[in-house]
């Protein structure tokens, strides 16, 4: 959880910069990141080769940089794109470091193309950005005796290792990846289901959250490369859309206060691991019902009773290249928010790229390095990326500073690269400035092989990386433009809206008649919304500026609209098992006052005060109006 603004022990900015992310341990990613990185060394210093064992490692890179784990075909296409840009890059570098005055336009013109093609994507920035660096690592490139076509045919050798290293389980685990994911979902609703404090089960349903958009994207993304050859996603998204009701139910029961029975839980348990497994699903436990068990306790019998009973879904039809072409097309937008982030990286790098030149010190890439790896807006806070990265890279000279004073060989050397990769990996899921302290050691290894032994190394990338974070600090968030008045509002405004719409158009189809569908639509649009905001607000947080203290207060907005949501989701759950259904007045009103609370935090202003619907204490009804009553004092007292 974000820490409220009542922590005394620190400034909260500081707090949440230094704070990691409460995910899992990738070990499988750290796993494939030492086979990657390490081996090359491990193969070459026994041949007495290591110019080109470090070569290979250093092409095996982009692969592990741009590895965030999922199914094999969204790893294929974000490995290999990747890879193909940083080739591209890397290329572009080595053919241009000769002359220094064509390689910073070059470099400076890469940086530009990079953000512009970030607004397709995920997958397409960060090919991008491994475009980008390893322009700038080719222009770096020294090693001595090693000629440029030796130098980009190890480099290819590395691709091609990373590539066979990040994917070779595609062969015997083919739908591993989509059925953990499907798997996690079944999880996180046990666990959701057991918890008995609200904190707890606020917590619990964030996660259950992400795991549903998870295993949606992971699915959805699969089946779209995959016209007719994809039974295997059709069951199970038939079962993923089948375990939506149980979340609907689960949510309802927990908002009620209720426990679900220890049979259930181990039932949902039983069907995660059968999920994981590829194996039948269990038959639902016998559950007696008796005059104490609420809608909500029928509505997960229920859901229990028909999971894996479902039809399948039928065939997607096969969709042209042309077709996939237009729309990736589509996605490249170029407005005056992107063009501002070319310009920002184009003078921060210009600037770097002027410093590498008249620095007195040798290896000055890793100035536009720092700035590249820093100034990429749509990976999070600029202001918390440098200052972290400055933070990591002090630690990470430490590291290098024993790597270089006990001036290793061999496999000891290959040792320490493998332990660095697997930092750098674990690193990049938890904290970037454990990704940062890593990645250094690791580059002075792979780039500087010929140069160990040499303090004055250190010193260098210290000295850089410094100046890089001073260059992104100063010019690119201090001196930029607006850079330290971000807005959050209109961000939270959106996700505000999508909340509204779910009231809007779950509160409606309720009943036997009901659209549930459309319904479950508007719910998961409504939690994906708030989850997104969750991410855009942590970004913003750990700024000391205006906007920082603003993410602060619509952080608790965040956290009233995930329970208006889940008052919804009861209301519905009671009205489709005979409980009273919403009028159109009260519709009226609770769409009115929330859609006064999104106009409110566009503005900048306190919420007037609406009329919400009059309902008996006890009812779900009364509920959401509660919930909603309390997100408008939490913004009225904001501006207070």
């Amino acid at each position: 959880m974000v820490p409220t603004p009542r922590d005394p022990a620190a400034p909260l900015w500081l707090v949440q910069l230094l704070r990691g992310s409460s995910v899992p341990v990738p070990w499988g990613r750290a796993l494939r990141a030492v086979l990657a990185l390490a081996v090359p060394l491990a193969v070459a210093f026994p041949a007495e080769r290591p110019e080109y064992g470090v070569l290979v490692s250093v092409g095996a890179l982009p692969a592990v940089l741009a590895d965030r784990g999922g199914s094999y075909r969204q790893r294929a296409f974000r490995l290999g794109s990747s890879s193909l840009a940083a080739t591209f890059g890397f290329a572009v570098g080595l053919l241009t470091k000769d002359a220094p005055l064509v390689s910073a336009g070059v470099v400076v013109l890469v940086a530009m193309l990079s953000v512009l093609v970030s607004s397709v994507g995920d997958t397409v920035s960060i090919a991008g950005l491994m475009m980008l660096v390893f322009t700038v690592l080719g222009a770096g490139q020294y090693l001595v005796g090693v000629g440029i076509p030796a130098i980009l045919g190890s480099f290819l050798v590395g691709i091609a290792w990373s590539l066979v290293v990040g994917l070779a389980g595609w062969a015997v685990r083919g739908t591993s990846p989509e059925r953990a994911a499907v798997a996690q979902v079944f999880v996180e609703l046990s666990v959701l289901l057991s918890v008995r404090d609200a904190d707890t089960a606020r917590a619990a349903r964030h996660q259950l959250t992400i795991a549903m958009n998870s295993a949606y994207d992971q699915l959805l993304s699969a089946r779209a490369r995959l016209p007719r050859r994809d039974a295997a996603y059709r069951r199970l998204l038939t079962l993923l859309s089948e375990a939506t009701p149980l979340v609907e139910a689960a949510v309802a029961m927990v908002n009620s206060g209720r426990r679900a029975p220890r049979p259930v839980i181990d039932h949902l348990m039983h069907v995660a691991a059968a999920v994981l497994g590829g194996t039948r699903l269990p038959e639902r436990p016998p559950v007696e019902e008796g005059p104490s068990s609420s809608v909500a306790d029928g509505a997960l019998y229920a859901g229990l009773a028909r999971l894996g009973h479902g039809d399948e879904r039928a065939p997607r039809p096969p969709a042209s290249p042309r077709v996939w072409l237009r729309e990736q097309l589509a996605g490249l937008t170029a407005d005056r928010a992107t063009w501002l982030g070319v310009a920002r990286l184009a003078l921060c790098m210009a600037i770097a790229e002027a410093l590498s030149l008249v620095m007195p010190l040798g290896h000055a890439h890793w100035i536009p390095l720092t700035v590249a790896l820093v100034l990429k807006p749509e990976l999070g806070s600029v202001f918390g990326r440098a200052v972290l990265r400055g933070i990591g890279t002090v630690g990470g000279v430490g590291l290098g500073a024993l790597v270089l004073l006990a001036y290793p060989h061999g496999w000891v050397l290959a040792a320490l690269a493998a332990m660095f990769a697997a930092g750098v990996a674990i690193g990049k899921a938890f904290n970037y400035g454990i990704l940062s302290a890593c990645i250094t050691p690791l580059i002075i290894i792979q780039m500087d092989v010929q140069n160990l032994g040499e303090p004055s190394l250190l010193v260098e990338r210290l000295t850089h990386t410094l100046l890089g974070c001073a260059v992104v600090l100063v010019f690119g968030y201090w001196l930029w433009p607006g850079a330290r008045h971000r807005h959050p509002g209109p961000a939270a405004a959106d996700a505000i809206d999508a909340v509204c719409r779910y009231v809007d158009i779950g509160l409606r189809n309720v009943g036997p008649d009901a659209d549930r569908v459309e319904r479950r639509r508007a719910r998961r649009r409504a939690y994906r919304a708030l989850a997104n905001l969750r991410a855009a607000l942590a970004h913003v947080l750990v700024e000391p500026s205006p906007a920082g203290r603003r993410a602060i207060e619509l952080w608790s907005v965040t956290v009233g609209l995930e329970r208006v949501s889940d008052a919804v989701t009861e209301v519905c759950v009671s009205a489709d098992h005979g409980g009273a259904r919403p009028t159109e007045v009260e519709i009226g009103r609770l769409t009115a006052a929330i859609a006064e609370l999104a106009a409110a935090v566009r503005q900048g202003r306190e919420p007037e005060r609406t009329p919400l619907p009059e309902a008996r204490d006890g009812t779900a009804l009364a509920a959401l109006n509660q919930q909603v009553d309390a997100v408008l004092d939490t913004l009225r007292g904001a501006h207070t």
